[in-house]
């Protein structure tokens, strides 16, 4: 496993997730919106295991 330091702090990031700015979030989540929701439930579940 490959953890990154800071002084006081440690992590193990293996996931990237962007967020969109408030002006494309509708145009993107109004058409994809429910697969975003289950790509990220499905890592949740996948996280907690």
């Amino acid at each position: 496993m490959d953890n990154n330091s800071l002084s006081h702090n440690k992590w193990d990031c293996k996931y990237h997730i962007v967020f969109a700015p408030k002006y494309r979030r509708q145009i993107i989540y109004g058409k994809i919106k429910t697969d975003i929701g289950k790509i990220l439930r499905q890592l949740c579940v996948n996280i907690k295991e």
